[in-house]
């Protein structure tokens, strides 16, 4: 009897966390050059209320350098990439996270890509932020 009251708390305290997770909403998708590469992400609308965003490669290879997060206010706030920052494809980086008390208006990302244009294709990134 007490193991099925213990296999029945734990699942629906399993369930109220399934429901609970929100979803990753992707905010932008680029694609990398094979060169160190910077480029500028303009939150618009509701991107703008993110808590956290991470970088996820869809395809080929890349090195991410650093993070910078501008506000509205036009202060900066820099962040470097745990790890390695060596990401392939299908892999993420761990989540950065947003000030919050200050509301995000661009994200400026460096990195470079991996690889050698001939032989693989050219790398592609998406921002997604929850």
């Amino acid at each position: 009897m007490k193991k099925y009251l213990f296999l029945i708390a734990t699942l629906f305290i399993g369930l109220q966390m399934f429901s609970q997770q929100e979803e990753w909403s992707v905010l932008a998708k680029k694609d990398v050059a094979f060169k160190a590469e910077q480029d500028v992400i303009t939150l618009r609308g509701a991107d703008k209320d993110i808590k956290k965003f991470k970088i996820k490669c869809t395809q080929g290879s890349l090195k991410l350098k650093g993070v910078t997060i501008i506000y509205k206010d036009d202060t900066r706030d820099e962040k470097k990439p745990k790890g390695t920052g060596l990401l392939t494809k299908g892999m993420s980086s761990l989540t950065f996270g947003v000030d919050k008390d200050k509301v995000a208006r661009k994200i400026e990302l460096s990195y470079g890509a991996i690889g050698n244009m001939l032989i693989t294709k050219r790398a592609k990134i998406e921002i997604l932020g929850k």
